[in-house]
This record gives structure tokens, sequence and C-alpha cells, in this order.
């Protein structure tokens, strides 16, 4: 699945509406292969944004759990911390010839 797309759900706070419809809109690129549509496809593009919106938030309404909501704060924490140690430099091996 597209790396882009977080999950939304069990947050506190909850998701917003534009993180909601930004989900829907890399999830709509990576299945049509479009970045940016062309006119002739912007606007079956624009309605598949709408519909995933619509899916997303009554998805996520409709979902129950028994865990505590994750704080967005430490897990955007955790991410950095992860891209960090993932793309940090690598030291460069001895040795001449």
């Amino acid at each position: 699945m597209c790396r882009n797309i977080k999950t939304l759900f069990n947050f506190e706070p909850p998701a917003t509406e534009e993180e909601i419809r930004a989900a829907a809109l890399q999830f709509v690129r990576k299945l049509s292969g479009f970045n940016k549509p062309s006119q002739a496809n912007e606007a079956a593009f624009a309605r598949a944004v709408d519909d995933v919106t619509a899916a997303a938030r009554v998805l996520m309404a409709s979902l129950s759990t028994t865990a505590q909501p994750r704080d967005r704060e430490v897990e955007a924490n955790k991410a950095r911390e992860h891209s960090r140690l993932r793309f940090k430099p690598r030291a460069t091996q001895g040795g001449g010839a």
C-alpha cells in the first residue's frame, strides 16, 4: 500500500476532514496512477476522491476498539525517529585501491 497513506483510526485528537480527504486523494492517485489527471479524467478522479472520502468517513465512524487512543505527537515522533534511522548516512567503508 502507499506509504503516504497514514492510519487515521483511534487517534486523539481524531482525524480531521482534511486528513481523511488527503488519505482518499493518495489512495485514488495510487489506484489510478495519476498524480494529476488529464482534463478528460478530471471529473472521474474528483468523483472518486469524494466517494473514497465518504467511504472512509463511514468506516471510521463505524469502527470500535477497546484500545486506548494513540497520541498523535507520540506517533509522529516515532515516525520521525524511524525515518532518521532508515535514512541516516552510512559510514564510508575504509580501504583503498
